[in-house]
């Protein structure tokens, strides 16, 4: 079977990797320097502070894991958000339940995988995560590097959104939400589809065959609260129950 292998487009990229496994945390390391990254590590919380903290050497990714002594994963990442640091951050944790899952996400990750999870699976949320949308379909302005929709803008190169000429402090995941549902405008994009884009085609995750719905949800809680705390009558998403949700043609 041939070796899994980074997207040309991520190669090179900086991946930091915090765990207190030893063990797990060297192996996870080698293979992701296998597959062309540029690795660094931290054995726990305070040490995974000191090196995101480190502007002049960031990371383009951070993994972390929920349970070490002294400061948690959730704790970690709570004080870096609050701190500004938009790097994007993989949960990697043997924790299973929903509760764990959502709380990340309104914490701000961008991911969460379970450590039984294949390496090769890990590799494809690292690749969605870094190298963002691809080929969706478009029905505003747009050109290969921006799409504009009424007061909203989006520069697909530096993954940047503007509303009514105001930066939204979006994260990766949410400027691709916004980006698949934008292009899309007028049409509903289902739960799924916004899923698949996030974690990727077929990953499953949540309670039941339709858990995945509560993390779509909890995505676009986050989105609708960053526009609104810009503009207090945001409206452009609007929800089909049952179904998905839809932005709203100006």
């Amino acid at each position: 079977m041939a070796e899994p292998s980074v997207d040309l487009v991520t190669a090179g990229k900086r991946v930091l990797v915090v765990d207190d496994d030893a063990f797990f945390r060297e192996s996870l390391a080698q293979n992701l320097a296998d597959a062309g990254f540029q690795v660094e590590t931290a054995a726990d919380g305070e040490g995974a502070l000191s090196q995101m903290s480190n502007t002049s050497n960031a990371a383009d990714l951070v993994i972390l894991d929920w349970k070490m002594p002294g400061l948690t994963g959730i704790e970690v990442l709570r004080r870096v958000r609050q701190g500004g640091v938009e790097t994007p951050v993989i949960f990697l944790t043997t924790l299973t339940d929903q509760i764990y899952e959502e709380s990340a996400l309104a914490s701000g990750a961008v991911d969460f995988v379970e450590k039984s999870r294949s390496f090769v699976i890990l590799l494809k949320r690292i690749d969605l995560i870094l190298c963002g949308a691809r080929g969706q379909p478009t029905n505003g302005a747009t050109t290969e590097e921006q799409l504009i929709l009424g007061p909203l803008e989006l520069n697909l190169k530096s993954h940047r959104a503007l509303w009514d000429s105001r930066e939204i402090p979006l994260t990766l995941s949410e400027f691709n939400i916004v980006h698949l549902m934008a292009s899309r405008a007028g049409a509903d994009v289902r739960y799924r589809d916004i899923y698949d884009l996030v974690r990727g085609e077929g990953f499953t995750a949540g309670v039941g065959p339709e858990g995945y719905r509560a993390n779509v949800r909890t995505f676009i809680k986050r989105i609708r609260q960053k526009f609104r705390e810009l503009d207090d009558r945001f409206d452009a998403i609007e929800n089909y129950p049952g179904f998905g949700y839809r932005w709203r043609k100006s």
